[in-house]
């Protein structure tokens, strides 16, 4: 069994308890459909999201390799950096993070505020460069030369998506399948931001084992369906050798692409409509960069009649909401 196979790997515990799986009650009214909201934005540490989930399993190996600095990389407002930065404070670790601007602005909230405020507050040395399109070069080499003075560097990826941190989305996807059977739903949809790929890597090949008549959507947040779903597909592969399990032959990977623009974390008039219509009729913040732009699909997917008629649609919201901070003045 999928569980089973996960069992044999050491974890941290960043999140020692199941995220709730929500009722979006005034919003299915407003849209005529039943949709639901696991809430990964409350994984708590760090002030939450996915990545949480992933930096146990990273986190662990770096233990027992007895790292000494955690090393990553990002978008000046990743959520996937602050997350690692707050993991190296609490572990008593070194964190250097490469970080680039990928929207060009000079804009000073999104040069020090939100996520790159809590950069500083984690004790993080951020280096920054012209861009990340070889990020895995410049991490190993970032790598050597700390070894190079004796460090004891732990290089994690980009989103933390390899196979290891995939694992981290692997076991939320048995948890959301215990949460399915408990409120007894048929078999619906379950959609979600597809940045990285390990997100959607690791609960896709899980709920495909153990859900597998649920349809699982990525709402693409930086490529194209064509390049993310070789992404997708590669980290599947791989965890699912790394786990020594089978990669079920039902598991598709379905990417919706027409949100993303006009690039990886600059909002659309699509993204902004979605962060503002569920703050007013839910309370809840979605984020400009991964979030916003998945919801929009989900909207514009109920508009357009893409989903299966009295059957449940999941949002699996991975967090974000600090990222609100360092966009405001820019666009909302």
């Amino acid at each position: 069994m999928i569980s089973d196979a996960l069992s044999r790997f050491e974890r941290l515990e960043l999140v020692p308890h199941a995220t709730p799986l929500q009722h979006l009650v005034r919003l299915s009214h407003h849209a005529g459909r039943d949709i639901w909201v696991k809430r990964d934005d409350l994984t708590l540490f760090a002030l939450g999201g996915n990545k949480a989930r992933k930096l146990e399993y990273l986190g662990a190996d770096a233990m027992a390799q007895h790292a000494d600095t955690l090393i990553t990389a990002g978008a000046i407002q990743s959520n996937h950096v602050r997350q690692t930065a707050a993991l190296a404070a609490k572990l008593g670790l070194a964190c250097v993070a490469l970080l680039e601007n990928p929207i060009d602005t000079q804009e000073q909230n999104y040069l020090h505020n939100g996520n790159r405020l809590l950069l500083d507050l984690f004790g993080t040395r951020v280096e920054v460069v012209d861009n990340l399109d070889e990020p895995d070069m410049l991490l190993m080499a970032k790598a050597e030369r700390l070894r190079a003075t004796g460090k004891q560097p732990y290089v994690i990826p980009i989103g933390g998506s390899n196979a290891l941190g995939t694992l981290g989305y692997v076991k939320a996807g048995l948890e959301l399948a215990e949460q399915i059977a408990d409120k007894q739903f048929p078999a619906g949809t379950l959609v979600l931001a597809s940045g990285s790929g390990a997100t959607h890597a690791g609960i896709a090949l899980s709920l495909a084992h153990v859900l597998p008549e649920w349809r699982v959507i990525g709402v693409t947040v930086s490529r194209s369906a064509e390049l993310q779903r070789n992404k997708v597909l590669g980290l599947i592969d791989r965890t699912a050798e790394l786990l020594g399990i089978s990669v079920p032959e039902s598991l598709s990977i379905e990417l919706w692409d027409e949100y993303y623009g006009p690039r990886y974390g600059e909002p659309n008039t699509g993204t902004l409509d979605a962060i503002r219509l569920l703050a007013s009729s839910q309370g809840l913040l979605l984020d400009p960069v991964y979030t916003g732009k998945a919801f929009a699909g989900l909207l514009d997917g109920i508009h357009k009649g893409s989903f299966e008629e009295g059957k449940p649609i999941i949002f699996l919201h991975t967090g974000g909401a600090p990222a609100l901070f360092a966009y405001q003045s820019l666009t909302l």
